[in-house]
């Protein structure tokens, strides 16, 4: 339907079983795949018929976040898994928190101060004690800590899975999307933490208006992914 302009009066949220779709005078929506839309959440039934009723003109994609979201969880990551949760588990292979800058002095220490918290989480709460490096250069993380990490990506559902990737690839920290999933660290808080070296140049050296904007768009996506995990359990 992406392209074409609203030919819809009422949209309505059907139950059945636990599951809720929602439908389009009385039509049920489909995924890109013509699987029916059909999610485990009524608050998440309800988020993608209020895209729907919201609709003006055109149907745009990016005015559907939770629809597409559906979308994916359905036709996607339903089909292949593993290899989903294999690839959101190798960010803890290179993870944000344990990659240091070599100086100044000051940033090393606001690093130490903000992501050490979360290293020892890991290590407490995960099983996944992960080494630091100074620098950029890769340093391979004990297996055993990246065989914990896969379990604990592994207990989300196919519809967490698509929210916890955006929290995972938007931060570039899987400790801090965890953290965020288990519900032990404020959303606001993680993206600080994610952003902790672009903060630090902005305070060094000012401001840069199209980094700035873009960053705006990528913790608005940041926020959405965590209100789609919420709208998923609540």
């Amino acid at each position: 339907m992406i392209g074409r302009k609203r030919f819809w009066e009422e949209v309505s949220v059907t139950e059945g079983n636990g599951i809720f779709g929602v439908t389009l005078d009385g039509r049920p929506l489909r995924t890109p795949e013509k699987h029916v839309l059909a999610v485990p959440s009524r608050s998440l039934a309800d988020a993608i018929a209020a895209e729907w009723a919201g609709v003006e003109g055109e149907i745009q994609p990016d005015l559907l976040p939770y629809t597409r979201a559906a979308n994916s969880a359905i036709d996607r990551i339903s089909a292949q898994r593993a290899p989903v949760v294999d690839s959101l588990a190798a960010y803890g292979d290179a993870d944000l928190l344990c990659y240091r800058a070599d100086g100044p002095a000051a940033l090393q220490d606001r690093q130490a101060e903000q992501w050490d918290p979360w290293l020892d989480w890991s290590e407490q709460q995960l099983s996944a004690p992960l080494v630091r490096v100074n620098g950029i250069m890769h340093r391979a993380q004990p297996s055993e800590s990246l065989d914990a990490l896969r379990k604990a990506v592994d207990v989300h559902s196919d519809f967490e899975l698509t929210a916890f990737h955006d929290l995972v690839t938007l931060s570039g920290s899987l400790v801090l999307a965890l953290a965020v999933s288990r519900g032990v660290l404020e959303v606001d808080a993680a993206w600080r933490l994610s952003r902790l070296d672009e903060i630090w140049q902005a305070e060094q050296w000012g401001k840069d208006h199209e980094a700035e904007q873009a960053a705006q768009v990528k913790g608005e996506a940041f926020l959405r992914a965590a209100r789609l995990l919420s709208l998923l359990r609540s």
